[in-house]
């Protein structure tokens, strides 16, 4: 069984060029495939549905199930997508896995694509990350050149090609439709389902959209048998995962671990908090989730789907960015609004709309203006936000909103008269030295 400290996907991550071909197939690469090509895709599917994965960018959903939906009768071509758009503030699992063993994930692409019956596969990559794109692309040339990708590969009688495609830098491309829609050249916007992408999904035709590391994860487990990843992990939530801790913490990075770890273990892995701080809130999944507290009971919580579904959480991307008591719920919460205003599609007014309005009584609070009424409006607002959408988007918007009220609705009162950069300076909360930005005046709110 594998433990806290025994890397599985980070295993060749320190190796010295650990992403050429050459030491991952010193390492076992491709043996996996090799095994799966000589099974039957059905019996592929099976494998994974038994190990228990499930999608790692943050919906949790199995992805064996997954695969299973897309129809066997439906004459069109079958796609395989992998969603490497990662851009949840806080998230950083998928880009150091592709830098570092970019192969992992390309093995996992073709017996994925062998799985479900797809001879084309797209790697839909965010855009900003030049460096880990020309990463992927030379791994993809080496894995055309070894046989792995192409005519029948390994004389197998399968054909498989894979395509390495850069978006163009938007939050929302995220949501797979969104992405599908860039994929095939379109404004990124969301979808309305159904037709869920299973049945119409890129170019109209069947298609399975899975993550970076939900895909990177398939060759280990054709290697070592679904028992084996089962045995990791919690009842429901089951094999090893990566986790992104940040902020307030003495030695911040990615921690691979079985699923169901506590906060509290992470954070002592992670060399503790910084000194002389104490934790105050967290966020389990990313800025899209609802933020938890430094209560013994959240941060001995497990990890997983379910232990952070019993506290009103999620999992989510499992980015855990950790604030200390010299931060400001008010401006913490007001940042994260911003971005999500800002990347906001358009598409639906409630989320267009209703992210603007959060974020101008917000800029108020910040600066010690808030008004008689402004948290019932807020938490008004957010009710009418979530939920309205084409995508979840909105949901992530409004999460850190009523759940910073709930956790912590003494400093939003406090808000009515005094700003948020006199309760809680900002250059104590900062991690580096510089001196952060901050709004001084009535003139830099505006009249709202």
């Amino acid at each position: 069984m594998t433990d806290t400290l025994t890397p599985v996907l980070s295993a060749d991550w320190a190796d010295e060029g650990s992403w050429r071909i050459a030491n991952y197939e010193r390492r076992g690469g491709y043996r996996a495939l090799r095994k799966a090509l000589a099974m039957q895709p059905g019996d592929l599917i099976e494998t994974v549905k038994d190990s228990g994965l499930r999608g790692r960018g943050g919906a949790g959903f199995p992805t064996g199930m997954k695969w299973s939906f897309i129809p066997k009768d439906n004459p069109k071509p079958k796609y395989l997508v992998v969603n490497a758009d990662e851009s949840e503030p806080g998230t950083c699992k998928d880009i150091p896995l592709m830098m570092a063993s970019p192969h992992t994930l390309i093995e996992g692409v073709i017996i994925s694509s062998y799985a479900i019956g797809a001879h084309k596969a797209f790697i839909y990559i965010r855009g900003e990350v030049l460096h880990v794109t020309r990463r992927l692309q030379q791994a993809v040339r080496e894995a055309y050149a070894s046989g792995y990708l192409g005519q029948n590969i390994l004389n197998s009688g399968f054909d498989i090609d894979l395509v390495v495609h850069a978006g163009a830098g938007a939050y929302i491309c995220g949501e797979e439709t969104a992405l599908l829609d860039s994929l095939e050249g379109r404004r990124g916007q969301p979808r309305l389902r159904p037709p869920f992408p299973a049945v119409a999904g890129v170019y109209g035709c069947p298609t399975v959209i899975n993550n970076v590391e939900s895909i990177a994860s398939v060759p280990s487990i054709v290697a070592n048998g679904a028992d084996w990843f089962a045995s990791m992990g919690t009842e429901k939530s089951k094999g090893m995962t990566l986790y992104s801790l940040s902020g307030h913490v003495r030695t911040p990075g990615q921690f691979e671990a079985p699923m169901g770890i506590t906060l509290r273990q992470l954070i002592e892995l992670g060399g503790g908090m910084r000194e002389g701080s104490t934790l105050k809130f967290w966020t389990p999944g990313g800025s899209s989730v609802p933020i938890l507290t430094g209560a013994d009971e959240h941060i001995d919580a497990p990890l997983d789907y379910e232990g952070m579904g019993a506290h009103a959480s999620m999992l989510g991307t499992k980015a855990l960015q950790c604030f200390d008591q010299t931060t400001s719920v008010v401006r913490t919460t007001l940042r994260w609004v911003e971005f999500y205003k800002h990347e906001s599609c358009g598409k639906c007014t409630p989320c267009r709309e209703g992210t603007w309005w959060l974020v101008q009584i917000l800029m108020r609070m910040e600066a010690g203006q808030g008004q008689p009424g402004d948290i019932e409006k807020l938490l008004d607002l957010s009710d009418n936000i979530g939920g309205r959408s084409f995508c979840a988007l909105a949901d992530g918007a409004v999460a850190t909103v009523t759940s910073a009220i709930k956790h912590f609705r003494e400093e939003f009162e406090a808000a009515m008269h005094t700003p948020a950069w006199e309760l809680f300076p900002y250059e104590k909360s900062a991690k580096f030295a510089a001196e952060p930005l901050r709004r001084t005046s009535t003139e830099n709110v505006g009249a709202h």
